[in-house]
């Protein structure tokens, strides 16, 4: 009884084991009846010699049979710059695979790196599947565009070139990969965007321009450096089309994929160390650094360290710009959204902000900071003076106080706001915060409707309830008379960097 049962049991087995294998054999080759979640694959635009991301599309066997994929493969084959990853197998060609019935399988495509002359063009390929009158394909479209790459040197032994940042609060050196940019790299043109590896540093004594629609891709960990008694000189121009800002100047991080548009320290930034000197940034767009712009000045030298105008900053992981012991003019600038502040004053120096919109609507993270914070503390025993002035500006965010004052009993702070609207609703007795006293505040308007299109897609265009409007000093508006569009403001001028639009 015991034998018959095990030779039962044993029979079952066999033909169950008999049946999963043959099940095995069964497919039916595919005969141009498969479905795709996708007919073209558009690859976002790459740099040549830079892999792109990976992108997917499904394959689907919609029919009650179990199919085999005679073959997959790339149309251009082993030439094709396109490489393909089938159900977790790389490689360029696959034959006979496997398609269960009303089920799918997944193809992954990146572009590898390649070299072009031309500035932008298209890369063509496509995923074939079967052949013959079977033949079914999915399109792959890539644009590539060329680029000046610039990078530190790779040493034999495994190391990079690296270049000295800063001092620490120790006095201790912080290096970065970097490299010195020589002579022939000091002025960027328009012709072809350049793509920056580790710290560009500007050496003493010399001045990088930057033209007019020059296109500045940074790396992660990556910026450019001025270095004592050198410059900077980014000479953008009012842009005809405010979408495609083709006259303007744009810093960035080189991840050109939409899923990084708006991601926050993919690059370093712009950063001044103390002593560079006779610095101007017009027209230009600064985004998603970890600081857009940090600027260190010295506190005995009384003439203009940087100059910026017309220009945004936005969507720093940190603080937008960051600015001790510096001497520096600002005028219809966008200092808009980031992790802690948008704008930070610290220790020392003079700083002079016109027709400036200051302000946080970061929701990324949880926030501490405020949109402007103003510190005269200083970690010297000598006595100094911090002054910030601020005209027909506009300090603002989705916190319920977006302005922070922070006085040192040794140091001296001397700040004026001329019609500007500031966000505070808290009241506080100190009078640093008196928005009575004339000494600090003249007509300021706490808390009034800034009504911003969009602040939190980095738009600060004002709509036509807005408090701006028509609030402005006009006889400081008259030395700025166009705002950042080019639009006039020499009548009834507006609070912050716009003048209002009719059509908004």
């Amino acid at each position: 009884m015991k034998a018959h049962s095990l030779l039962y049991i044993a029979i079952i087995f066999f033909v169950i084991l008999g049946n999963s294998c043959r099940k095995d054999f069964n497919f039916e080759n595919s005969t141009g009846n498969l479905s795709f979640s996708k007919d073209t694959v558009y690859l976002d635009t790459v740099f040549s010699t830079i892999n792109s991301s990976t992108y997917g599309f499904k394959v689907y066997n919609k029919s009650n049979t179990d199919v085999q994929i005679p073959k997959i493969e790339l149309a251009k084959g082993v030439h094709s710059y396109y490489k393909l990853n089938v159900d977790g197998q790389a490689g360029d060609s696959f034959t006979n695979t496997p398609l269960y019935a009303k089920d799918s399988l997944y193809i992954f495509v990146e572009i590898h790196a390649l070299n072009v002359e031309s500035s932008n063009f298209l890369y063509t390929d496509a995923v074939l599947f079967d052949s013959g009158n079977n033949t079914q394909k999915v399109e792959l479209v890539s644009l590539v565009k060329d680029a000046i790459f610039l990078f530190p040197t790779k040493f034999e032994d495994g190391t990079t070139e690296t270049i000295i940042l800063t001092l620490d609060e120790n006095n201790e050196e912080l290096t970065k990969e970097g490299f010195a940019l020589t002579d022939q790299n000091l002025n960027f043109t328009a012709n072809k965007p350049y793509v920056i590896y580790g710290y560009a540093t500007i050496p003493e004594n010399e001045t990088l321009t930057i033209e007019a629609g020059a296109r500045i891709y940074f790396h992660k960990n990556s910026g450019i450096l001025i270095k004592d008694q050198a410059s900077i000189q980014v000479n953008g121009k009012l842009s005809t089309n405010q979408d495609l800002l083709e006259n303007e100047v744009i810093f960035e991080a080189d991840r050109l994929e939409p899923s990084y548009k708006n991601v926050a320290g993919q690059w370093g930034g712009l950063w001044f160390t103390k002593g560079s000197i006779n610095n101007s940034i017009n027209y230009a767009t600064i985004k998603n650094a970890s600081i857009g712009i940090y600027i260190n000045g010295k506190t005995e030298n009384k003439t203009t360290t940087l100059t910026l105008s017309n220009t945004q900053i936005y969507n720093s992981l940190q603080t937008n710009v960051y600015a001790l012991n510096s001497n520096i003019d600002v005028y219809n600038c966008i200092i808009a959204n980031a992790g802690f502040a948008s704008l930070q004053l610290k220790q020392t120096g003079t700083y002079n902000f016109n027709h400036t919109t200051i302000a946080n609507y970061w929701t990324k993270t949880y926030r501490t900071g405020t949109a402007l914070q103003i510190n005269n503390t200083s970690t010297t025993s000598v006595a100094n003076t911090l002054e910030a002035n601020f005209t027909n500006s506009i300090i603002d965010g989705n916190a319920t106080n977006e302005l922070l004052l922070l006085e040192s009993s040794s140091n001296v702070l001397n700040f004026k706001f001329t019609n500007c609207i500031i966000k505070f609703d808290t009241e506080i007795t100190s009078n640093l915060y008196n928005f009575k006293d004339i000494t600090h505040y003249i007509l300021p308007y706490i808390s009034a409707e800034t009504a911003f299109i969009n602040p939190l897609k980095h738009n600060f265009e004002i709509k036509n309830n807005s408090a701006a409007i028509d609030n402005a000093d006009k006889n400081s508006a008259l030395k700025i008379p166009l705002d950042i569009n080019g639009n006039s403001r020499t009548s009834s001028p507006d609070i912050g960097a716009y003048e209002f639009a009719p059509n908004n």
